[in-house]
C-alpha cells in the first residue's frame, strides 16, 4: 500500500491525560455500586419476610425497587460507562478530554441526579413507568448532564491526534444520540406540581413508547456502551488484537439497527396491536446474529491467550462477563417467542433473564475493568491477587444461588398459574403460587449477599492498592498532531470512510436507530383502527384520580399487573381479557411486568369497600399467608385535593373529555363521592373521615375494571 506524509513526522505534541476525572468515576461506581446492591438486597428479604418493610412508606418494597433499580442501572453502571470511556477515549483519539469544566460538570451533575432520584422515589415521587420513574424537573437535569457529555465526547474526538476511530468509539456515538432519543421521547410529560407529572401518552400508546425506551434502556445503555468497553478493555487486558475488524463492522450496525425494533415483545399477548407484537418478534429473533457475532469477536480475541485466563483475574470478570452477554442475548429472543412468552411473562423467570445480564455482563465487566484501572492510575501492582480471585468465585456463586431459584420459580409460577382440575376448575389459588415461592425468593436473597460480598472484598483489596501506590492524575504523553500521520492511499475497506467522519457516524446512527421506533409508533398513533374506542369508558372522577395517583406513588403496579392475556386460565382466574379501548385514560399505563400478587384488571367491584380497607391496613388478616405491606399512613394521611383543579387541567391538556370549568367545582365530587365509600364503610362497622387518602384508593381499585363489564351489560341488553 502507498502512503502519503501530510507534514513532518518529528513534530510531536506534548499534553496530559486527564486520569483523575476517570478516577472520580471510579470512586463513584464503587460507592454507588454498594448502594445499589444493598437496596436489592433489601427488595429481596422483603418477599420474604414483609416485616422488613418497618410500616414505613420510604422503606417499602414499591419505593425500594425503585431506588435498586436506578441506583444499579444508572449509579452503578451509569458511573462505569463513564469511567471506562473517559479513560479509553483518550487514549483511542490520542487527546485529553474537550473540557475539564464539562467533564466536571457532567461528574458532579450526574452524582447530583442520583442523590436527588434517590430522595424523590423514597418519598414517593414517580412517574409509574419502570426504569424511567424520575419527574420531570430530573429528567430535565439528565438532559442537561447527558448533552454535557456528549459536547465533551465529541469535542475530543474532533480534536484527536488519532486519525482512526476504533470500534469501540462507534458504539459510543451511538449510545449518545440513541440514549438522548429514548430519554426525550419517553419522558414527555405534563406537569401540575413542581414534581409531578401525567406521561403525555395514554394505555397501548403509552405502553408502546414505554418498552420502545426500556428494552432499549437495556440495549443501548447497559449494553451498547459496554460493547465498547469490551473492545478496548478486553483486548488490552489480554494484549491481543481484536480478532475480526470486519466482525465488529457487522457487529455494530446490525445490532444497532435491529435492537430499536424489539421493544414490542414486552407486550406480548397484551391489547397492543398484533402486527406490532409480531414485528418485535421478528426483529428479536434477528437479534442473536449480531448479540452472538459481537461475544464471538471478544472471546476469540483471546485466542492463544487462554493460560492467562487461568491466571489474571481481571481476564476471568471479562470472559465471564462476554459469556453472561451471550447467555442473555440468546435468552431474550427466546423469550421474545409468543409460546415462550407465554410460559415467562409475569414470572421470576424474567427477573432471571434480566439479572444474568445485571449481574454478569454489566458486574463482572465493569469488576474487571476496575481490577485493570486501578492499579495503572496508582502506579503500582493489585494489592492481592488471591483476594481479586475470591471475589471472582464468590461473585460466581452468588450469580448462580440469584439465578437458578428465579429459573426454577419462573417455570414453577406458570405452571401452578394455568393449571385445571380435571373438573375443570384452576387448581391453585394465586397466593398458594405465592407461598411455593418463599424457599425461592430466599435463595435468590442469599445470592445477592454473596455477590457483595464479592464487591466488598473487592472495596477492600482496591482501596489497600490506592494505599500502596500516588495518583498520576496528570499522565504526561507525546503525540504526533493528527495533520503528521500517514494517511493511506490506495486499496482500503469501505468503512474506512464513515470511521473517519465522527459527525457523519453520528447522523447515520441516528437514522438507523429512529427508523425502527418510528415505522412502530406512527401507525400505532396515527390510525385510529389500531385502538379501538369503547362507548362504556369513562373519565376517573376526581376521586378515582386521586386514588389512582396514590396507587402509582406506593408502587403497586411493581407487583400486579392490570392486563388479563386471552388464556383460558386468566380468563377464569381474573376475568374478561383486556381491551385497547379500556385504557384511553390512562396516564400513565399500569399493565405491568411482574406479578408478585394477582391481576388487578377486574378488581373494581370484586370486594366490598371494607375488604379494601382492611387488605390495606393489615393484609395478613385478609390473606394470611401474604408477603404484602402495610400502608398506615394511608390512614392518617390526608387527601391533598389543593390538587384536584390542576390534575384535572392537566388531563383536559391531554384530551381527557371533562367539561369545560370541570378543575373549579371537582372538588364537590370528591366530597359527594368520598361521602358515599364512608357509608359502606360505616355498614360494616368501620369508622374514618372521608379526607383520607385510604378512602381515595378505595375509590380507585373499585373503579379498575368496571367499563368493560357495562360494556358486556349494555351488550347483553341489545
Amino acid at each position: 500500500m502507498n502512503v502519503a506524509l501530510d507534514r513532518d513526522v518529528t513534530q510531536v505534541d506534548k499534553f496530559n491525560y486527564d486520569n483523575k476525572i476517570v478516577k472520580w468515576f471510579a470512586y463513584a461506581t464503587i460507592i454507588w455500586g454498594v448502594v445499589g446492591m444493598l437496596a436489592g438486597i433489601l427488595a429481596a428479604f422483603q418477599l420474604v419476610y414483609p416485616s422488613l418493610n418497618f410500616n414505613s412508606a420510604p422503606t417499602t418494597f414499591g419505593r425500594v425497587r425503585p431506588v435498586h433499580t436506578n441506583a444499579v442501572i444508572f449509579a452503578f453502571v451509569g458511573n462505569g460507562i463513564f469511567m471506562g470511556v473517559y479513560y479509553s477515549l483518550q487514549r483511542l483519539c490520542k487527546a485529553r478530554m474537550f473540557s475539564d469544566k464539562l467533564s466536571k460538570f457532567h461528574f458532579w451533575g450526574w452524582q447530583s441526579i442520583i442523590v436527588l432520584a434517590a430522595l424523590t422515589l423514597l418519598a414517593g415521587f414517580t412517574t409509574g413507568k419502570e426504569y424511567a420513574e424520575l419527574e420531570w424537573p430530573i429528567d430535565i437535569l439528565i438532559a442537561l448532564v447527558w448533552v454535557a457529555f456528549g459536547w465533551n465526547m465529541f469535542g475530543t474526538i474532533l480534536k484527536r491526534r488519532e486519525r482512526h476511530l476504533y470500534v469501540a468509539i462507534w458504539f459510543y456515538i451511538a449510545t449518545f444520540v440513541t440514549v438522548a432519543m429514548l430519554h426525550i421521547v419517553n419522558s414527555i410529560e405534563i406537569p401540575f406540581t413542581f414534581l409531578k407529572s401525567y406521561s403525555w401518552y395514554a394505555g397501548v400508546q403509552d405502553a408502546l413508547v414505554q418498552w420502545w425506551y426500556g428494552h432499549n434502556a437495556v440495549a443501548f445503555f447497559l449494553t451498547t456502551p459496554y460493547l465498547g468497553l469490551m473492545y478496548y478493555f478486553l483486548p488490552k487486558a489480554a494484549n491481543r488484537p481484536v480478532y475480526s475488524y470486519r466482525l465488529s463492522i457487522i457487529h455494530f450496525w446490525a445490532l444497532i439497527f435491529i435492537y430499536i425494533w424489539a421493544g414490542p415483545h414486552h407486550l406480548l399477548y397484551t391489547a397492543l396491536p398484533d402486527w406490532a407484537q409480531s414485528l418485535g418478534t421478528v426483529f428479536s429473533i434477528m437479534l442473536i446474529a449480531p448479540s452472538w457475532g459481537g461475544m464471538l469477536n471478544g472471546l476469540l480475541t483471546l485466542r492463544g491467550a487462554w493460560d492467562r485466563v487461568r491466571e489474571e483475574p481481571v481476564l476471568k470478570f471479562m470472559v465471564v462477563a462476554v459469556t453472561a452477554y451471550g447467555m442473555a442475548t440468546f435468552e431474550g429472543p427466546m423469550l421474545s417467542l409468543k409460546n415462550v412468552n407465554a410460559i415467562s411473562h409475569f414470572t421470576d423467570w424474567t427477573i432471571a433473564h434480566v439479572h444474568v445480564g445485571a449481574l454478569g455482563w454489566n458486574g463482572f465487566l465493569t469488576f474487571g475493568i476496575l481490577y485493570y484501572l486501578i492499579p495503572k492510575i496508582f502506579r503500582t501492582k493489585l494489592y492481592s491477587v488471591k483476594l481479586a480471585n475470591n471475589h471472582f468465585w464468590i461473585g460466581t456463586l452468588g450469580i448462580v444461588f440469584y439465578t437458578v431459584p428465579m429459573y426454577w420459580a419462573g417455570f414453577m409460577q406458570s405452571l401452578a398459574w394455568k393449571e385445571f382440575t380435571p373438573e375443570g376448575t384452576l387448581k391453585y389459588q394465586f397466593l398458594d403460587t405465592v407461598k411455593q415461592m418463599q424457599p425461592f425468593y430466599l435463595m435468590r436473597g442469599i445470592g445477592g449477599v454473596l455477590f457483595l460480598i464479592g464487591a466488598l472484598i473487592m472495596c477492600y483489596n482496591l482501596w489497600k492498592t490506592m494505599k500502596a501506590g500516588e495518583a498520576l492524575n496528570e499522565e504526561p504523553v507525546e503525540a504526533s498532531p493528527l495533520a503528521a500521520v500517514y494517511v493511506p492511499h490506495g486499496s482500503q475497506h469501505w468503512h474506512r470512510w464513515i470511521e473517519r467522519r465522527p459527525v457523519q457516524l453520528l447522523v447515520w446512527s441516528l437514522v438507523v436507530v429512529a427508523l425502527g421506533g418510528m415505522i412502530e409508533m406512527i401507525p400505532t398513533f396515527m390510525v385510529k383502527s389500531n385502538i379501538p374506542t369503547i362507548a362504556s369508558v369513562k373519565p376517573y372522577t376526581p376521586l378515582e384520580l386521586h386514588g389512582r395517583d396514590i396507587y402509582v406513588r406506593e408502587g403497586c403496579y411493581l407487583c400486579h399487573s392490570q392486563m388479563v392475556r386471552p388464556f383460558r386460565s386468566e380468563v377464569v382466574r381474573y376475568g374478561e381479557y383486556s381491551k385497547a379501548g379500556e385504557f384511553v385514560y390512562d396516564h400513565p399505563f399500569q399493565w405491568g411486568s411482574k406479578r408478585t400478587g394477582p391481576d388487578l384488571a377486574r378488581v373494581g367491584g370484586k370486594y366490598p369497600d371494607s375488604w379494601h380497607f382492611n387488605h390495606m391496613y393489615e393484609p395478613a388478616s385478609i390473606s394470611p399467608a401474604t408477603i404484602m405491606p402495610a400502608y398506615p399512613w394511608l390512614f392518617t394521611d390526608k387527601l391533598d385535593t389543593s390538587l384536584t383543579g390542576a390534575k384535572v387541567r392537566a388531563m383536559i391538556t391531554l384530551g381527557v373529555p371533562y367539561e369545560a370549568g370541570y378543575d373549579k367545582t371537582a372538588n364537590a365530587d370528591v366530597v359527594k363521592q368520598a361521602d358515599a365509600i364512608v357509608a359502606n364503610l360505616a355498614k360494616d362497622k368501620i369508622t374514618v373521615k372521608n379526607d383520607k387518602e385510604i378512602i381515595a384508593l378505595i375509590a380507585y381499585l373499585q373503579r379498575i375494571g368496571t367499563d368493560i363489564k357495562l360494556e358486556q351489560h349494555s351488550s347483553t341488553i341489545k
